[in-house]
């Protein structure tokens, strides 16, 4: 077993609104609650989710011209952890996408590349040098959150039975993130 007491397990937005019946639903998302849930079990340092957390008027929202449809409205169920999410692990949370004018992909920053959400300053004042990832949606934020954690030069982990993607075949996603130094790992390995 891996000394956990310096890593973090992150948890990327695994919200109403990317589960089956959501606003913009992630096929069998809700497949990697049981995943998820028996990682959070583990004794890590900090475990942390991020939290899509959109104004009701976002750029992304294809009624302003973005990608999407409206999800993870702020204040909104459709931005609330679903209840089968054991959340009593939890130890801290990170909003992202929460300017009007910019989205968030990362857990570490928005899309801008400039614009910190602050998990590179909470895992350093945490100690954190190791994360382990899982979460919703594989190919775009569980991706984006895993390569920066690789940029801020953390050793990082992605648990690819505790992610859904968009895509049906995560294969190439996967392959992704293993050039860029990103280890796939199983549950049973923490």
């Amino acid at each position: 077993m891996i000394d956990l007491s310096h890593s973090a397990l992150i948890l990327v937005d695994i919200q109403n609104d990317f589960l089956p019946g959501g606003a913009l639903a992630v096929p069998d998302g809700d497949r990697i609650l049981e995943a998820v849930n028996a990682l959070a079990r583990r004794p890590f340092r900090a475990v942390i989710a991020t939290q899509d957390w959109h104004l009701p008027h976002h750029c992304s929202f294809d009624a302003q011209g973005g990608p999407w449809p409206a999800h993870c409205v702020a204040g909104a169920n459709g931005a609330d952890f679903p209840k089968t999410l054991r959340s009593g692990p939890i130890t801290h949370i990170i909003r992202k996408g929460v300017l009007q004018e910019r989205d968030s992909y990362s857990g570490f920053l928005d899309n801008d590349r400039a614009t910190s959400t602050g998990l590179d300053g909470l895992l350093k004042g945490l100690g954190i040098n190791h994360v382990v990832i899982c979460g919703l949606a594989l190919d775009y934020c569980v991706m984006a959150t895993a390569l920066d954690a690789v940029g801020c030069g953390y050793q990082t982990d992605v648990i690819p039975e505790a992610c859904r993607g968009i895509a049906a075949d995560p294969k190439a996603t996967l392959e992704t993130l293993e050039k860029q130094g990103v280890r796939l790992k199983s549950v049973n390995a923490f």
